[in-house]
């Protein structure tokens, strides 16, 4: 009896499959293969992360889950969580400032020109809530961190140059009236542009008012750029 139960033990390992070695999956390529594209999309998701909760509610954690990356990864592109913050600043204003770029201002009459560029800084307000949000987190800051920004002051050259140039048109061609400062151009124009997204809650809670629907925003716009018109105007 012995013999035959040891004897039925090599015939049993025998018959089992031959387990071949599994091979080695590839690896997926890492999104540092990418970098461009793995900031762009840092950078977008910060954007809306810093516009909604500030720079000190908003979390490194939260972003790199949301864009499938690691805080290492961050840490590695951005320097830190202020630096990131810093670039976030930073693209907002150079997204826009290259959007304006391409209004060609030159190639109008100076009150369309003057125009056009009211009305595309209150369409780019109106539709980019997330960086009036921005801009009012970093005066919170009281500025401190554009204060450290290489690029702040070069991104913005380029919009008052074109305000400058079409004024300067307008007060040869009599059209618009002599005495104005460019810069302050500049400021009524994103004053009057501002408030309807940054006042938008406040405002319409106090006065009853919907400010938001399709025909209270375009009145509005109409009225921004009329304002601004009227107040270069000779």
């Amino acid at each position: 009896m012995n013999k035959l139960v040891h004897s039925a033990k090599p015939k049993a390992l025998a018959s089992e499959p031959v387990r071949k070695k599994a091979r080695p999956q590839a690896k997926e390529p890492s999104r540092t293969n990418d970098p461009v594209r793995t900031m762009t999309g840092i950078l977008d998701v910060a954007s809306a992360e810093f516009a909604e909760k500030g720079l000190s509610g908003a979390r490194i954690d939260e972003i790199a889950a949301a864009t499938k990356t690691s805080k290492r990864m961050i840490y590695y592109y951005f320097g830190s969580k202020e630096g990131l913050y810093l670039a976030v600043l930073e693209e907002s204003y150079r997204r826009m400032r290259s959007i304006e770029s391409e209004l060609h201002l030159e190639d109008l009459e100076p009150e369309d020109a003057l125009r056009r560029l009211a009305a595309f800084t209150f369409d780019h307000h109106h539709g980019n809530p997330d960086f009036v949000r921005l801009v009012m987190s970093e005066n919170m800051q009281r500025g401190q961190y554009l204060a450290q920004s290489k690029q702040i002051q070069q991104l913005n050259v380029p919009a008052i140059s074109a305000i400058q140039k079409l004024y300067e048109r307008g007060v040869a061609s009599g059209v618009f009236r002599p005495g104005l400062d460019p810069v302050d151009i500049h400021a009524s124009i994103s004053a009057l542009t501002f408030f309807n997204v940054s006042n938008q809650h406040t405002f319409g809670l106090i006065f009853k008012r919907d400010t938001q629907t399709t025909a209270a925003v375009a009145t509005r716009r109409d009225n921004v750029v009329e304002m601004v018109l009227r107040f270069v105007r000779k």
